[in-house]
């Protein structure tokens, strides 16, 4: 059965599409299916081609990319589609919305290719692509916008538990968490995943979303 990860480049600038493409097909792992320059052709085509992974890019034409992103991979959707979102050189303002909308992730435009290939491997093998220090950044910056959720789910979460996601919103990384709690990694994985099971979360990407909802990291 072949392991090729199906990508969808999705952006309204054709060099970049092409660039994108060119580096992608180069991968022994990775194809590139096929492109789309506004954010509804993004989701059809992303059904049609049956990607694996959208690379997305935030502001296109007819239906922009957090709009593309939700019918993708939103709440509800049926068979969510993994989306990686690309955005310029500082963090956009939309990327947040994105996030919350289902992206498993977000690279900047300038990222070397090496990042681009990683970001596409890493999103694709269901992991969510949040750099720390950009995790703090970006949710830090818009957390004060955020409306806090209703009731208090997290209840359900044992103290420990809750100490992890505490420290998945800080941007921190398995090992990273594995050296602070002084545990193994695994254990973490084991954490990680209880977490997400009992919050009803798709990937730490969410977690981090949820922790600043909550209220739980400010």
């Amino acid at each position: 059965m072949s392991t090729t990860v199906r990508v969808l480049v999705c952006d309204d600038q054709a060099l970049i599409r092409t660039g994108f493409t060119t580096i992608i097909d180069a991968q022994p792992d990775l194809e590139a299916v096929g492109e789309a320059g506004d954010g509804r052709t993004a989701v059809d085509l992303a059904r049609e081609l049956r990607a694996d992974v959208v690379v997305m890019d935030v502001r296109m034409p007819v239906l922009d990319g957090i709009e593309a992103t939700r019918l993708l991979a939103g709440a509800g959707v049926a068979d969510p589609v993994k989306v990686l979102v690309v955005t310029t050189f500082n963090l956009d303002e939309y990327v947040y919305e994105a996030l919350r909308s289902g992206a498993s992730g977000f690279l900047l435009k300038d990222a070397p290719p090496a990042q681009l290939l990683h970001g596409i491997r890493t999103v694709a093998s269901g992991a969510a692509l949040l750099a720390p220090e950009v995790t703090r950044q970006l949710v830090g910056r818009y957390a004060a916008r955020i409306r806090p959720a209703e009731g208090a789910p997290e209840d359900a979460l044992t103290p420990r538990e809750l100490e992890v996601l505490r420290l998945i919103a800080d941007g921190r990384s398995n090992s990273e968490i594995a050296a602070t709690l002084v545990i193994s990694q695994e254990t973490v994985k084991t954490y990680v995943l209880r977490i997400l099971t009992k919050l009803d979360l798709r990937d730490r990407v969410q977690a981090v979303v949820y922790a600043y909802r909550r209220g739980l990291v400010v």
